[in-house]
């Protein structure tokens, strides 16, 4: 039709099941799909969600404590289950997403519900019927009603279920967009993670300076109101970049794969394993969905997992097809021991989180007690919860030194272009938020001091003259932890993952936060009970927390957190990186591993061609 744009996509893939790059014929021109183009289309919809999440969540304390007139420990609690909650769903968003829906619906479908969650939210801070009468000495204060109390938990419930279909797709979907091989990582002048993590910290910056401005001084109705404004033009604008988009389809349940792997070793637990791994089945046609960017080699690790891939008389079907719950690829073998790799180090991460979990919602209260004025000739007053945003600064900060200084810098003596390895980033990580908590004890003491010295203990709501300016430091080490850490962690799962199984990935740093914080949650609860009962008073109090003992709680922490390290240490040092068999656009077969090649040694492929592969002897991260 003459003037008409007629669309098609065209899928190629070479021998080994590689997709390459899709392109759309518009009008008689073939353009490629994805590339950075994509990113504002794609970003402005996790930008947006980090946006209104960080605008409800930062400071919800307040709202809990001074609006519904919940109890410190009560509110803390409430808000940290929440999180965990919003942190188990992505899980179940990247299974529905990895398995049959695609990433892109995913995201669809879970900003959808995420909206009417903001939009139900809202509307409760509209209604006065919804909230107690206001208590402004904090004594004898009435509590939320369980009517009051439902409707808000229904509210986030909605908004847990629509960031579990968009967090964990987003910056998986963008990766798509994008070639993330080794060879092409390593031609890039900036690295992709730390850029989403900082347009994420944009977008909490904003969050934690106007939004929570606006809750404390103009409205809760407008506060929440505007996140919600911009969650719904970003669906938008996400949905108005679809022709633009490489849209990967999905392959399949990965739990039924890795159950197919589990079920086929046990059945042929008694069956040797052969010498030349050669020997295994291997099958490219099948796994070609599986690994487009190539496919997994074999390791010497989990090698009773091996029998999977041993061919028996009765593992093929009549159409000469194997029976996946007798016989599986090499591949899938090798998926499996990715998992199993990535978990011990995965688990460090939660202990991280159970630490930290409550620190956001204590630091509020003690911030709120504190001078808060910018200097003694000025009334603005700084909102408590907008102090994260010096934690939020120095993630900006960090992330542009991290790429532009630490990296050119430190690559001089480790050789590596990303300058040092995803493990050896998360366990300085690890280390700064050790001090980080034991400045947050320090200080804690300090402001007690004061209070004490001004005979302020027993007045909760009377604001202590020291300044609130205190508590930069122990934000600002939390900000360098995350530079590492969060963003170290994230780039080990995506990377280190099998490819089929990336939202999934994705995922699992969600869940790290959903377990931490429920165990934050029992932490706390015990804390607070077993304290409660002896003579020297609640080191967690639920309305005055100058007569609590909030260092000790950071004291305790510290050992924990100390005690992950050590953890944490061990396990990196004995993790192997996964060999992925990457084929060029000269059909050449290289193997890479996320450390330094060694010389190149003669392997057999898979049929025994004896192609040439670069590949570690051993695989071993040292620190």
């Amino acid at each position: 039709m003459d003037g008409a744009v007629d669309m098609k996509v065209e899928d190629k893939a070479v021998e080994n099941g590689e997709e390459e790059d899709k392109k759309t014929t518009i009008g008689g021109r073939k353009r490629k799909l994805g590339g950075i183009r994509t990113m504002p289309f794609i970003l402005a919809n996790e930008i947006c969600d980090r946006f209104a999440a960080v605008g409800f969540h930062a400071n919800m304390i307040t709202y809990l404590t001074e609006v519904l007139n919940l109890p410190l420990v009560k509110a803390s609690n409430t808000l940290t289950n929440f999180g965990g909650t919003s942190s188990f769903m992505p899980l179940v968003g990247a299974l529905i997403a990895d398995s049959f829906a695609g990433r892109f619906w995913t995201i669809i479908v879970g900003s959808i519900i995420y909206v009417l969650g903001m939009v139900s939210i809202t509307t409760s801070a509209i209604m006065p019927q919804l909230r107690p009468p206001p208590c402004p000495t904090k004594k004898n204060c009435t509590e939320a009603s369980n009517l009051q109390l439902w409707v808000l938990y229904i509210c986030l419930l909605l908004t847990s279920i629509g960031s579990g279909g968009i967090r964990p797709c987003v910056i998986t979907f963008a990766a798509d967009q994008i070639d993330m091989t080794k060879s092409k990582v390593e031609g890039r002048k900036w690295n992709f993670y730390n850029w989403y993590y900082f347009c994420m910290g944009l977008a909490t910056l904003t969050s934690l300076t106007v939004i929570v401005y606006i809750q404390d001084n103009v409205s809760w109705a407008w506060g929440l109101g505007i996140p919600t404004i911009a969650m719904g033009l970003s669906v938008v604008a996400f949905v108005l970049g679809s022709p633009l988009y490489k849209k990967v389809k999905p392959g399949g349940s990965p739990l039924v794969r890795l159950a197919q792997v589990i079920v086929a070793s046990v059945k042929k637990r008694k069956i040797a394993i052969p010498a030349d791994s050669s020997h295994l089945y291997e099958n490219k046609e099948l796994d070609a969905a599986l690994s487009s960017n190539g496919r997994l080699l074999h390791t010497d690790q989990f090698k009773f997992m091996d029998r999977a891939a041993v061919v028996d008389g009765s593992d093929m079907r009549e159409s000469n097809q194997p029976n996946l719950w007798r016989l599986a690829t090499v591949h899938r073998v090798e998926e499996l021991k990715c998992i199993l790799r990535m978990v011990p180090v995965w688990a460090a991460g939660i202990l991280l989180i159970t630490s930290y979990s409550h620190v956001g919602s204590f630091t509020i209260q003690q911030a709120r007690s504190m001078d808060r004025h910018l200097s003694q000739s000025h009334s603005f007053q700084i909102p408590p919860a907008t102090m994260s945003v010096f934690t939020v600064l120095t993630v900006l900060i960090g992330l542009a030194l991290y790429e532009r200084v630490f990296v050119p810098f430190i690559r001089r003596f480790t050789g590596n272009p990303a300058g040092i390895t995803c493990l050896q980033r998360m366990g300085i990580g690890f280390a700064v938020n050790i001090l980080a908590t034991v400045v947050s004890a320090l200080i804690e003491i300090k402001r007690k001091a004061v209070a004490e010295r001004y005979n302020l203990l027993d007045e909760p709501a009377a604001i202590i003259p020291i300044s609130v300016f205190w508590l930069i430091p122990q934000y600002c080490l939390h900000g360098i932890a995350e530079v590492f850490m969060s963003v170290g962690h994230l780039e080990f799962l995506i990377e280190q993952s099998p490819e089929s199984m990336r939202s999934t990935a994705a995922a699992l740093n969600s869940l790290t936060n959903s377990i931490g914080n429920y165990m934050g949650t029992l932490v706390v609860s015990l804390v607070h009970s077993y304290t409660g009962r002896g003579n020297e008073g609640n080191w967690l109090p639920d309305r005055n927390l100058n007569r609590g003992k909030l260092e000790n709680y950071y004291w305790l922490i510290t050992g924990i957190q100390a005690l992950n390290l050590v953890y944490y240490v061990t396990c990196a040092k004995f993790y192997r990186y996964k060999p992925l068999e990457e084929v060029t656009a000269s059909e050449e077969t290289d193997v890479e591993l996320a450390k330094d090649k060694l010389p190149l040694d003669s392997v057999k492929g898979a049929k025994g061609d004896g192609k040439e592969v670069e590949v570690s002897r051993n695989g071993k991260y040292s620190m």
